[in-house]
């Protein structure tokens, strides 16, 4: 789902971006973060990752009501979508070589792991912690998530990829 072709496109700079006189950090920042190689995915994989796990608490804690499992299974199905298109579109810029289906069903695959192995550490606290906080049940779920995460970036960067494109002589 990843990388071979990155270094043939061209992103601005962070001074194209937001001006000529954008120096700083910030200028910085958005520039190191605009680069293809695997500290600046990664990073913006964590940023994406955070961003979907918000989207995750905040569905988790809506659905709460209906119990740890229901509200687990819908904040996961909808963050994991939400996660696996800004992985394809934003991390890894594969949205003209991954169609949004396939990258649904690589990053999917790894997703319904990361549910199972979530759902037990759910299902093991529940059993020895009969009525744990909620902010602890949230917890729980972004530690396990973010071992997950560390799979699915070696994964989609380095599994999923397409393959190589032939040499024409």
């Amino acid at each position: 789902m990843t990388c071979p072709s990155l270094l043939r496109r061209r992103y601005p700079a962070a001074a194209e971006i937001l001006g000529e006189r954008a120096e700083g950090p910030v200028a910085r920042l958005v520039t190191r973060l605009r680069r293809d190689d695997v500290l600046a995915q990664f990073a913006r994989f964590v940023l994406v990752g955070g961003a979907s796990t918000a989207v995750y608490a905040l569905l988790f804690v809506s659905l709460h009501g209906l119990g740890y499992l229901p509200a687990n299974i819908g904040a996961t199905a909808v963050s994991s979508v939400l996660a696996n298109e800004l992985h394809r579109r934003l991390t890894f810029r594969a949205e003209d070589r991954v169609g949004f289906w396939t990258a649904q069903v690589e990053a999917g695959g790894i997703s319904l792991f990361g549910l199972a192995a979530t759902s037990l550490a759910l299902a093991w606290l529940d059993a020895t912690a009969h009525s744990a906080p909620l902010f602890l049940q949230i917890a729980l779920v972004a530690s396990v998530t973010g071992a997950i995460g560390l799979i699915r970036f070696a994964a989609l960067r380095w599994i999923f990829r397409p393959a190589a494109e032939p040499v024409s002589r």
